[in-house]
Parts: C-alpha cells; sequence; structure tokens
C-alpha cells in the first residue's frame, strides 16, 4: 500500500512539473519583451535628417509614419552612376538600419569618419556608414 502511495505522489509530482512547464512555454509574449525592441528605434530615429558623403553623395532619412515605429524611407545616392540613386524602406535592428536596394541587403551603423574608409571624412565623428568607401556624416 505505501509503495502506491508513493508511486501515485511522484506521479503527482511529475504531472505537476511538467504542466508548470509547458504553462510558462505557452505563456504569452510580455509588454516587457516589447520594450526591448523600443530603444532600437528611440536610437536610430535621432538619425533622421540629411547626411552628406563625398562627391555630391547624400542620404536623407526620414520616419516612415504609415509603416510605425522604427521604420524609416531612406532617399540617397550611393554612387556617382546615374542609377545609384534612390529610396529605399528601412527598419531598425539592435545594430542599426537594415534596407534592401539594388546592390542586395544593406545595413546602415554608426560609425565615425574613419570607419567610412574615406580620407576625406577621416575627422569626422557622427557619421553611418554603409560598407567601407560609402559612408555619410554630419558636422
Amino acid at each position: 500500500m505505501k509503495k502506491a502511495l508513493l508511486a501515485l505522489i511522484a506521479t503527482m509530482l511529475i504531472s505537476g512539473c511538467s504542466n508548470s512547464n509547458t504553462t510558462a512555454s505557452n505563456a504569452p509574449v510580455s509588454d516587457t519583451a516589447t520594450e526591448q525592441n523600443q530603444p532600437h528605434h528611440q536610437v536610430t530615429d535621432q538619425w533622421v535628417g540629411r547626411w552628406i558623403g563625398v562627391e555630391g553623395l547624400f542620404l536623407e532619412i526620414s520616419k516612415d509614419e504609415p509603416a510605425g515605429p522604427g521604420h524609416y524611407l531612406l532617399h540617397m545616392r550611393y554612387g556617382l552612376d546615374d542609377d545609384q540613386i534612390g529610396t529605399f524602406e528601412g527598419q531598425a535592428t539592435t545594430e542599426g538600419i537594415s534596407f534592401n536596394r539594388g546592390d542586395g541587403p544593406q545595413l546602415l551603423r554608426s560609425g565615425d569618419g574613419e570607419a567610412t574608409g574615406m580620407k576625406w571624412l577621416l575627422e569626422k565623428e557622427d557619421c553611418l556608414v554603409v560598407a567601407t568607401g560609402e559612408g555619410y556624416c554630419r558636422d
């Protein structure tokens, strides 16, 4: 009788542990998880405005209000060829603003003049960089 009672108690304990784990894993995402994304677009919101590159290159960032927080429109001349200008949709990430253009997926991230890889911007401190050789700065 004691063995049966101990087996029943053990089964109930195991079932109770199993149910609590299932409940926890099926719990809805809390507001805290959503709030963790907030700082990303709060940082990139500070990038809104005009940024200057070299030889007439530029980047203009505006909020894409209809798309919601953390969404941007990037109007840029990113090369000297006639087809290297356009407006692209971007989204805030932990690293910066991700976007796609004709030359593939890109990531716009914060840096300095040295990070741009261009000697004309070397002394600048407030820059946004797509890749070495493509950067835009503010004075």
